[in-house]
């Protein structure tokens, strides 16, 4: 994530080779991130590092996400005069396209929840636990949790989007590594990530060829946008 940062400050400033990109990885080992303003004190970062993972900050907002059995995907893009709910709109509709390449029909969460209530609930540490507008979602519950960051020099904005595209149940181990008081708290945020979020195995009933979800992303954006990639490389993790 300091690798997409860095091509995010490196289209704003017009090194030579900075280019709008799109990368998609995954995470060895597993590791929890933080969105870039949040607590650390939410997470047990002791009972983290027993279990052999690791605990890392985004330089993207939202809230936790436990990067196990998913691919990440960023876009660093220029904002132009695109507003942050209307860049969130076109990488939606780029990933939903891809998706239906991989074979399954998804859709967008048209409603935006009341963030400022939503955070100071205890369910709100997980991002799988609501959905935020133009977020995708399969019948009803979270697949692709999505968070955003502009850099501006007052000539232009360049956008950094991170997301997390769930490919199986793993990512609900969050919950153990929750610094939360009391089981029963634990139990009710356990219960709505089981309850709304779902995973691309469950939903196609086999396991999910990452490789092949990528190359079906690449393709999704291809084709809403219009554009053509000039290369795909595999660079610390990349797929």
């Amino acid at each position: 994530m300091d690798r997409d940062e860095a091509l995010a400050l490196r289209l704003l400033q017009a090194e030579p080779g900075a280019s709008p990109t799109i990368r998609l990885y995954q995470w060895k080992p597993w590791a929890v991130s933080l969105g870039h303003h949040q607590d650390t004190e939410t997470i047990d970062g002791g009972r983290l590092a027993v279990d052999g993972f690791d605990l890392v900050r985004r330089p993207t907002g939202g809230r936790a996400i436990f990067h196990a059995e998913e691919l990440t995907y960023c876009v660093v893009m220029e904002a132009g005069r695109k507003s942050i709910l209307q860049v969130y709109n076109s990488i939606s509709e780029a990933l939903v396209r891809g998706l239906q390449l991989f074979g399954v029909e998804v859709a967008l969460q048209k409603s935006q929840p009341r963030f400022a209530e939503l955070y100071r609930q205890p369910s709100s540490i997980p991002c799988f636990t609501s959905s935020a507008r133009y977020e995708i979602e399969w019948q009803g519950r979270k697949l692709v949790g999505s968070a955003q960051r502009r850099y501006a020099d007052g000539v232009q904005d360049v956008v950094l989007q991170h997301g997390s595209i769930l490919c199986g149940p793993a990512h609900r181990r969050l919950v153990d590594y929750l610094a939360v008081d009391g089981s029963g708290v634990r139990e009710q945020i356990r219960k709505e990530m089981e309850s709304k979020t779902v995973d691309l195995a469950e939903i196609t009933g086999q396991g999910v060829d990452v490789r092949r979800l990528a190359q079906c992303i690449r393709r999704g954006f291809e084709e809403a946008w219009g554009v053509s990639f000039q290369q795909l490389t595999a660079v610390g993790g990349g797929i």
